[in-house]
């Protein structure tokens, strides 16, 4: 946990507001709208973009509160962009936990992924499904409901995958017992689990709960200015984490 500390200071010294991304980020500043859909490239190839519906109006009939996760957020900007040049996707099965609009695991589905599973909760997955059947994908990529820590799921005991994708995940920190028990379910021995966040005073509360639950968290050297350049905007950190999780309990006597 070698760079965790110093992203604790950054955190302590910053206040940053909830906020979609920005339509100047180098990711969105070449995507056009097609109506409501929005072509975002994810990698430096031109054929590698991927079509995202954002419902900015979108409201939780439960709540009436706005769905978030609905738009495209700068921590699922970055990355996607970083595992296009940093993992290999090809023949792999892929899992997002907390998919939103599900830009990182469709990313994951464009450049070679033979499996995605996109997850969120009941109320995401119908925006989900477009996403996936305008991207072409419907032969291999899955929308499931999950809760996190929750039994009742369509991920079974025996479903594990090659990696799991995450981003801006880390809010409240008594979510992270149910995102730890799912980790633990769906993570063979292995398993890369990746996670962006853009860094809040509780991002480190959030990842104290996971390492408590026996993950070792490991940032991940970025260039802030490669970030920056991602969503151009050189006021915000974000950092790339890799989550390790303890097999203990899973594994046999």
């Amino acid at each position: 946990m070698v760079t965790i500390q110093a992203s604790k200071k950054k955190v302590e010294e910053s206040q940053y507001c909830e906020k979609p991304a920005t339509p100047n980020s180098c990711l969105c500043k070449e995507r056009r709208r097609m109506g409501i859909i929005r072509e975002i490239p994810v990698a430096e190839a031109a054929a590698h973009k991927v079509l995202v519906e954002e419902l900015d109006d979108a409201i939780d009939s439960i709540t009436g509160r706005p769905l978030t996760g609905s738009w495209v957020w700068d921590s699922a900007l970055v990355l996607s962009c970083w595992v296009s040049t940093h993992l290999n996707f090809q023949g792999k099965s892929v899992l997002e936990l907390g998919a939103g609009a599900g830009l990182p695991g469709l990313t994951a589905a464009l450049l070679g992924a033979t499996r995605v599973v996109l997850t969120d909760v009941q109320q995401l997955l119908p925006g989900l499904l477009k996403n996936v059947e305008v991207n072409g994908f419907t032969d291999k990529v899955e929308v499931k409901q999950l809760v996190w820590g929750s039994d009742d799921s369509g991920i079974t005991e025996s479903s594990t995958f090659d990696i799991v994708l995450m981003s801006d995940v880390f809010f409240d920190s008594e979510d992270m017992i149910g995102l730890g028990k799912t980790l633990k379910r769906v993570c063979g021995e292995a398993t890369q689990v990746w996670a962006a966040r853009e860094m809040r005073p509780w991002t480190g509360e959030c990842l104290d709960q996971l390492m408590a639950q026996g993950f070792q968290v490991v940032e991940q050297e970025t260039s802030q200015l490669s970030v920056h350049a991602a969503v151009q905007d050189s006021n915000t950190f974000f950092a790339i984490f890799q989550i390790k999780p303890t097999l203990a309990e899973n594994s046999q006597p």
